[in-house]
């Protein structure tokens, strides 16, 4: 029987990572702002073991879906640390974005990921933008495409926007899915091949 939010977040405290990170990964799913400061002490907790990063994942992730605005110091002074796990970084811009959307600003947290140069932390943004199907202003999809396209086309980091821009418009985005439709990541090819076609995918993070 799958857990409820209470039992979950009990769980959150067991001595096991992979139950913690199980009860994690059920709060995520249910959404409950009941769990936020419960999942923001775990994390606390949590982020002191570099050897549980699937669990730290997680609850970063779970965060972005139970948490609150007030959470947002927090995750962006942990992603800003040099010794924060990859894993971390990625669940942290999802994270980030998710709780900005909550308050309208999440244009501007798109924006700050992009100031970091973290590009882990910025693909874990544009995952976030590409589940909530949004939409940011002209003057944020060109600072995100800016970013990408001086990347590699064989960089993994141009699959979430290649799925996010079936919701944007404008002809710079065209040309971007248009040149997606070569990349040598046939993931990204078919992403982009989708958005041209105004369809998102069913595509979901781990």
């Amino acid at each position: 029987m799958a857990l409820d939010a209470v039992d979950a977040i009990r769980q959150l405290q067991d001595r096991s990572s992979a139950k913690r990170r199980s009860a994690a990964k059920r709060l995520r799913k249910l959404g409950d702002p009941y769990a936020g400061p419960a999942l923001l002490e775990a994390l606390k907790n949590e982020v002191r073991d570099s050897r549980t990063w699937e669990t730290q994942y997680q609850m970063t992730m779970a965060l972005g879906t139970c948490g609150a605005p007030s959470d947002l110091p927090y995750l962006r002074d942990l992603v800003l640390q040099r010794e924060t796990l990859n894993a971390v970084h990625t669940a942290g811009g999802d994270a980030i974005v998710r709780l900005s959307y909550m308050e309208h600003s999440h244009a501007e947290a798109i924006r700050w990921c992009l100031s970091t140069g973290n590009e882990t932390l910025v693909g874990g943004a544009l995952q976030a933008v590409a589940m909530l199907r949004l939409a940011p202003d002209q003057e944020t999809v060109t600072d995100v495409l800016d970013f990408i396209e001086a990347r590699s086309a064989q960089d993994g980091i141009y699959f979430w926007p290649a799925v996010a821009a079936a919701g944007w418009t404008g002809r710079r985005v065209q040309h971007f899915l248009t040149s997606c439709i070569s990349s040598p990541r046939s993931d990204v090819a078919e992403a982009a091949t989708n958005s041209l076609a105004g369809k998102y995918g069913a595509y979901r993070p781990l």
